[in-house]
């Protein structure tokens, strides 16, 4: 059968284009600045030392290769389903199938971490709630929000993704002039970047460290695909992938690069209260910040609350692309008169819920196997993302070549050797034996994603084979 690409993809049937341009880019970049950034890097860096510049660097360089790879595809065919629906049409509806359903239970997870996490600081701001009603509240909030229509979801993104977009971008210049004593009223010394060599070395652990580091922040750029998602909801969704991919570089460089540089210039990187205070308020209150406790925290909960708004839109929205490839039920492709999908999103939301409830109930079993058997899905997605592309690429070469708007870089060898560096990531991952660490991470992960495509092959021959599509999925 004849592959062709249409030559202007319309907005999916029933989604409404109700995101604008303020709206993508902010999504774009708050995309990227992912709680984890706050409160993980503080351990990150207590194990590889300023050497864990090296290892956001290389995680960076990884989600760059993968974002460019995604955003030609997406460029090319923007779509509520985003690599679900490309591996569906590059490697057969099992691979779609899976890999929308794994993404689906990665954020179904996530909502419960973070709102967990987010009533963590609200009760201990107003402790006449109980913290399992401060969770309940924020879900029903942004739950509320998603369901009203998608400009109140990019309102809420936006302006929560700019609280912290001015929150680092402050960090980093107040950082800075602290560091070369220009801060007026602090008092620490105007140690330039000596604290990079000056304790034990650049790399005081060992090169072998910078691997550690890798796995530890690898999973705090979970999240930049999701600008791929929303396109298909904007009035002009080629051109806010377009500008979304191309913009990626920069906001990898200033976000995470940027803000890590400044904390590990600030301290010396065995500094305990990295670890005991976090990374951010530690650097804070060593230049005399006052309540930079306080004020970190608020700009956590921003971040969390961020993160929990867009995982509820992109677990519905993946749902949504599902059900309208008959890989889920039909009523989560349905949509309101404002264009929203109600039933996918009351879905999520309800695992959501049942999640938090194990979070409460048996956090150190129930729970802790949801983490683990979804803690390297990130990761099969890049897989998969790769592995698209290597097909899509010559599809849309022979079909509609003005569509390769966003080329993936020196194609196809840096593909190929981002396949490489995200297997030896999982291989190596294999080595970390805690509990709770990479081997669980990705032997859970791997059970549960070969559960699902047993289940999508079994599924296939039930239903009567794998049908041929004639154009990518819109």
């Amino acid at each position: 059968m004849t592959t062709t690409l249409p030559a202007s993809p319309p907005t999916e049937s029933g989604l409404k284009a109700g995101l604008k341009n303020r709206h993508l880019s902010m999504i774009a970049i708050g995309g990227v600045i992912g709680a984890g950034l706050f409160v993980g890097s503080g351990s990150g860096i207590a194990a590889a030392g300023p050497g864990i510049l090296v290892s956001y660097a290389l995680v960076g360089v990884l989600v760059v290769l993968v974002m460019r790879m995604l955003g030609e595809m997406a460029a090319a065919n923007p779509t509520s389903g985003s690599f679900s629906a490309y591996a569906d049409r590059a490697l057969g509806r099992w691979a779609g199938f899976t890999i929308g359903w794994l993404y689906w239970f990665f954020w179904v997870v996530v909502l419960a971490v973070e709102a967990t996490a987010g009533a963590k600081i609200l009760a201990g701001w107003i402790p006449a709630v109980p913290q399992w009603g401060w969770a309940l509240i924020v879900m029903l909030v942004l739950t509320a929000s998603n369901l009203a229509s998608v400009s109140s979801y990019g309102e809420f993104e936006f302006w929560f993704a700019g609280i912290k977009v001015v929150a680092i971008a402050a960090f980093i210049v107040i950082g800075a002039l602290a560091l070369f004593g220009l801060l007026p009223g602090s008092d620490h010394p105007a140690s330039g970047f000596s604290n990079l060599t000056a304790h034990g070395g650049f790399l005081p652990h060992g090169p072998g460290a910078i691997l550690t580091g890798v796995l530890m922040v690898v999973f705090s750029f979970m999240g930049s695909e999701i600008v791929t998602l929303a396109a298909g909801e904007s009035a002009d969704p080629r051109g806010a992938v377009t500008k979304a991919t191309n913009s990626v570089i920069w906001r990898i460089a200033v976000f995470y690069l940027g803000s890590i540089l400044i904390v590990v210039s600030l301290l010396r990187w065995d500094d305990p209260a990295i670890l005991k205070d976090g990374s951010y308020v530690a650097a804070l209150s060593s230049i005399g910040i006052p309540h930079a406790a306080e004020i970190m925290n608020a700009i956590v909960l921003t971040s969390v609350l961020s993160c929990l708004n867009s995982g509820l839109y992109t677990a519905s929205r993946m749902a949504f692309s599902l059900g309208g490839r008959n890989d889920a039920p039909a009523s989560f492709a349905r949509t309101t008169r404002r264009g929203v999908p109600r039933t996918a999103i009351l879905a999520s939301v309800v695992f959501g819920f049942v999640a938090v409830a194990f979070n409460y109930l048996w956090p150190d079993t129930v729970f802790q196997f949801l983490l683990n058997s979804s803690g390297a899905i990130a990761l099969f997605v890049w897989l998969v993302i790769c592995f698209s592309q290597l097909r899509l690429r010559k599809i849309i070469e022979r079909e509609a070549p003005e569509q390769l708007v966003v080329k993936m870089w020196l194609y196809p060898y840096l593909t190929w050797a981002t396949i490489a560096l995200i297997t030896f990531v999982l291989g190596y991952m294999l080595t970390d034996t805690s509990s709770g660490g990479g081997r669980d991470q990705v032997v859970l992960s791997t059970l549960v994603a070969v559960g699902v495509v047993v289940f999508a092959l079994v599924r296939r021959r039930v239903t009567g084979g794998d049908r041929e599509r004639s154009t990518l999925p819109n």
